[in-house]
């Protein structure tokens, strides 16, 4: 009921603000005709006296009266006139349409777009049951956010919708508030540890490995943080101690765990010393050279992993030789970087870095970024900073 009287208040309000300068009537114009009209009246009067008075000839006075009483009868006709004039019936005809049409045409179109049963919904609710219209659902949460800052389960239930849908940095940033306020819990541990590792292209930090090594502490038999923690000591070249963390989630797995299959591929992978090019790692650095073509990336999925492993390092190598030319090509010194991390040469990561360092020294911008990915990467800095 109260949303319908105050629909009914802006209605007239707007009403009245459009029907004010329609109720004006135009005061010179119809000023002037008046006037003429009383003036020509009175000299008709004033010739009528001067006649009487001897004052003026009877053949002039008809003559003057002849001329008044014609330039009385058209003030007249012109005043007449101006009370049905087009200009009078449109403002009518508009009155009308503020005062009538305009509130029912309103009317309809609500009551036909509208949802006025729609009862009103917690931000939690929404949320958790978006429908189709997702992105005004986050538009809304966004501005409630805005303006209730400390509502943690608002970003709690934000962060992972971020995530869904490709927004890594906004997500990130929705986990942390969701953190700060509600406190540390496995999933959202987790699900900040999974921003910042798509945001490093797949790499596993070690701001990354904090939070899971954090969530895993809060549950010990937590498969999510353990495989990223097995998948960071395969991506440092520890192969041994990977194989036998991913055995063991598999030896605490139910045997229906929907993620098992990727866990057994990826011990049977590092059974076969493939390493972190297998299962998908390959094409990691590929895309981190960012030198593929589309026929390079289909011949990739048909390659086996040797020939795969191959192919990537010749791309790696001839961005090497591309680096040596030109040293001043920064983002090719953070790819090549990553790639030597993704296949496994560390030693060849280390040397990149120090020679980076020598085109861009560690106190420039350029060389701040280099070593913050080197210690993301795990990559000995001390020695690259002399």
């Amino acid at each position: 009921m109260f949303f319908w009287i105050l629909v009914a208040i802006l209605t007239a309000a707007v009403a009245v603000v459009l029907l004010l300068p329609l109720l004006r009537r135009p005061p010179v114009a119809a000023g002037d005709t008046g006037h003429d009209v009383e003036v020509y009246r009175d000299q008709l009067e004033e010739l009528k006296r001067d006649e009487a008075s001897g004052l003026i000839g009877a053949s002039e006075a008809e003559f003057a009266r002849a001329e008044v009483a014609r330039r009385l009868i058209a003030a007249s006709n012109a005043e007449k006139k101006q009370r049905t004039s087009p200009a009078s019936r449109r403002n009518r005809l508009a009155q009308a349409f503020v005062i009538v049409l305009l509130p029912a045409t309103g009317l309809c179109l609500y009551l036909a777009t509208g949802r006025p049963d729609l009862p009103a919904q917690p931000l939690a609710e929404r949320l958790a049951n978006p429908g189709t219209d997702i992105s005004i659902l986050i538009a809304r949460a966004e501005n409630h956010l805005a303006q209730n800052p400390d509502d943690g389960e608002g970003w709690d239930l934000l962060a992972p919708i971020y995530y869904r849908n490709g927004r890594m940095e906004d997500a990130s940033n929705a986990y942390a508030q969701a953190i700060r306020i509600l406190g540390a819990s496995t999933d959202r541990l987790d699900g900040q540890a999974e921003t910042q590792i798509a945001l490093a292209n797949g790499i596993i930090t070690a701001d990354a490995r904090k939070l899971l090594e954090q969530s895993l502490a809060l549950q010990p038999d937590n498969p999510r943080a353990g495989y990223y923690l097995a998948l960071a000591l395969e991506q440092e070249g520890k192969q041994a101690e990977a194989r036998a963390a991913f055995e063991a989630l598999v030896a605490k797995a139910p045997a229906d765990a929907p993620w098992l299959p990727l866990v057994k591929e990826r011990i049977a992978a590092l059974s076969q010393g493939q390493g972190s090019v297998a299962q998908g790692q390959g094409s990691v650095a590929v895309g981190q050279l960012g030198n593929p073509t589309a026929d390079d990336v289909a011949a990739a999925q048909d390659m086996s992993a040797g020939d795969r492993q191959q192919m990537i390092g010749g791309m790696v190598e001839s961005l090497a030789e591309k680096l040596a030319e030109n040293p001043d090509n920064f983002e090719g010194w953070m790819r090549i970087i990553r790639s030597y991390v993704v296949l496994d040469q560390r030693p060849k990561a280390e040397a990149a870095l120090k020679t980076a360092l020598k085109t861009f020294p560690a106190g420039s911008d350029n060389g701040k970024q280099l070593l913050a990915l080197a210690r993301d990467l795990s990559i000995s800095v001390e020695d690259s900073e002399q």
